[in-house]
């Protein structure tokens, strides 16, 4: 007799376990078949996976069973991602909540930790994405510190330096105090904060008086090539194409007109500074 009520539970691991004994979802090598491959962006092993990945999972299981259905030889190669720096933080996390830390453990019990925490959540982000069906074909599982994959990244960047395409130079970056060091832009959390206008007067050099300009990075003025305001403000018609003395430095440097410049913020002229 069947039950009342419909469990997923029994069913759909029941008929993914048949899938994947009758091995429906791996790609032959060499086939006739026209080709179709989906390499799937690896969830960070940071934790379990959420909402978000569900919708993005399920959008690539329906394009690679549709080609698999339409005559393709399809691969949905997955995988998880180490994310480094991401990982790191919550394993340090865990570390205190029992009271320790990186530091106290060193190097290789810290980085043992973490390979204890990929196993451990690796395994459940898998896990969770055959529960959803995903027909990825699971022999062919990586995780981008593999060594296979460790040693193909060395290579191409040893070689793309070699070609001079890449090169090592000084440069303004994000750095974490805590961490020790360097961040992506994608890993900076942004704030905003209530900043202070500075008002630097800027003399004529062809008459007396000065034009005031209003900024927040006063630090930068060293580098102005130019003073810009609105075409169509009225104060400063007059002194377009005109030069003013740049303070302390007295470099001439021109008065320029842009539509840009909104004429309601601060003095409604603005530095030009690039580079900066």
């Amino acid at each position: 007799m069947l039950d009342k009520r419909f469990n997923p539970k029994d069913i759909e691991k029941k008929w993914y376990d048949v899938w994947l004994e009758r091995g429906y979802f791996k790609a032959e090598a060499k086939s006739g078949k026209p080709s179709y491959c989906i390499v799937i962006p690896p969830p960070n092993v940071t934790g379990s996976l959420h909402i978000g990945h569900a919708l993005d999972i399920t959008l690539q299981d329906i394009m690679i069973r549709w080609k698999r259905m339409s005559g393709f030889n399809t691969l949905w190669l997955p995988g998880t991602d180490h994310a480094g720096i991401a990982t790191q933080n919550v394993v340090e996390k865990a570390l205190q909540s029992k009271g320790e830390d990186r530091h106290k453990l060193g190097r290789e019990q810290f980085i043992a930790r973490v390979w204890e925490w990929k196993k451990l959540y690796g395994g459940t982000i898998i896990n969770q994405l055959k529960s959803m069906g995903a027909s990825c074909d699971w022999s062919r599982e990586r995780f981008t510190l593999d060594e296979g994959l460790s040693k193909a990244v060395k290579e191409v960047f040893v070689r793309l330096y070699e070609e001079g395409l890449i090169y090592r130079g000084d440069y303004i970056i994000n750095w974490c105090p805590r961490c020790h060091t360097a961040l992506s832009d994608l890993e900076v959390e942004h704030e905003d904060v209530k900043g202070k206008l500075w008002y630097i007067k800027y003399k004529f050099t062809h008459k007396t008086g000065y034009v005031t300009v209003a900024t927040t990075r006063p630090e930068t003025y060293l580098g102005d090539t130019a003073v810009a305001v609105n075409p169509d403000d009225k104060r400063y018609k007059d002194i377009i194409g005109k030069t003013v003395k740049l303070p302390v430095l007295n470099r001439e440097i021109p008065v320029i007109a842009d539509e840009f410049v909104d004429s309601t913020f601060g003095t409604g002229a603005v530095k030009v500074t690039p580079a900066h």
